[in-house]
């Protein structure tokens, strides 16, 4: 109960502080912020591409485009709307698997097994992610990435247990978003600490 209150109550701060990011820029400057934020958000990710084999380009630029703040904002906002969108993915995909618990129709025990593990992971993965957000916003990047990479372990290992136990994952499209999200977001604070 602690655990959803908090989650609530950090989704409800992101949400006054796009609204503070996007009434921040003067009105006759948001066209021009806007195509701004566009041309950062493909330049972005087309640099965090271009430094990983696993980054997805498509991904990052129309997961972010998606939303509206992310194109009146600058490369901070970016790395807040990518993890929020993490935290808003991983928070679903845990209610995913609970649901697949209570409903288990599983043949094999197994299977059963490693839904257990990935509820494990998600619990702790969304805690993690709101620690990473608050991280970032204390200036604190290293951990905020730290975190992030926490999670996206955490996704791997409940896609693999699948693949071990030669079952066929019913998680495979939730924990590849939660792992490019997380993937967006920590590119984007390494960014900032190279620019630092």
């Amino acid at each position: 109960m602690l655990r959803h209150w908090h989650v609530s109550f950090l989704s409800f701060c992101f949400f006054f502080l796009f609204l503070f990011l996007f009434l921040w820029t003067p009105y006759d400057e948001i066209s021009a912020t806007r195509t701004f934020s566009v041309d950062l958000i493909n330049k972005t990710c087309k640099t965090c591409s271009d430094k990983s084999t696993v980054f997805n380009y498509t991904f990052c630029s129309a997961s972010l485009q998606e939303i509206p703040v992310s194109r009146t904002t600058n490369l901070q906002g970016l790395a807040i709307v990518a993890m929020e969108l993490a935290l808003q993915n991983a928070t679903h995909t845990l209610s995913v698997i609970k649901e697949l618990r209570r409903n288990e129709t599983w043949d094999h025990p197994f299977a059963s097994a490693c839904l257990r593990d990935c509820d494990v992971l998600y619990s702790d993965g969304v805690i993690t992610l709101v620690d990473a957000v608050a991280a970032f916003l204390e200036g604190k990047y290293g951990s905020a990435g730290a975190w992030l990479t926490a999670v996206m372990d955490g996704t791997t290992t409940c896609e693999e247990g699948f693949g071990d136990m030669e079952e066929a994952s019913p998680l495979t499209e939730q924990n590849y978003s939660v792992f490019q999200l997380c993937d967006v977001a920590l590119c984007i604070v390494n960014l900032l600490v190279s620019h630092a």
